[in-house]
């Protein structure tokens, strides 16, 4: 799945951090408090170890996740500012994902389709 190793991911989101919140603002200090422990949670896997290997792959798989839709996200706040398709859609499911907030009070789930 990954080819990064955990250490390299580690450290990709510990810069994702001072990227998005610079200095030692409380947001820098949650981000990389979170970050911290999730790491330490899987601390004591072991890549030598068959049984902990897909816990390892799973774990850094949601690591790239989360940077992958760092990018999609700025990606996109770019492309709005230039009137760009990727930014009116994500205006588009935020409102949708608000408003079904607001009226149903759970989850707006639609499935990708069209509203």
């Amino acid at each position: 799945m990954s080819h990064r190793t955990s250490l390299e991911l580690y450290r990709d989101l510990l810069r994702l951090v001072r990227h998005v919140a610079p200095g030692s603002s409380p947001k820098s200090v949650a981000l990389r408090t979170m970050i911290r422990s999730e790491f330490d949670k899987s601390r004591s896997l072991s890549p030598s170890n068959p049984s902990d290997a897909e816990a390892i792959e799973k774990r850094k798989g949601d690591a790239v996740r989360a940077l992958s839709n760092y990018m999609l996200y700025e990606g996109g706040v770019a492309d709005k500012t230039k009137g760009g398709k990727l930014g009116r859609a994500m205006d588009r499911y935020h409102e949708r994902s608000v408003r079904g907030m607001r009226d149903g009070g759970g989850r707006n789930d639609d499935g990708g389709g069209s509203s």
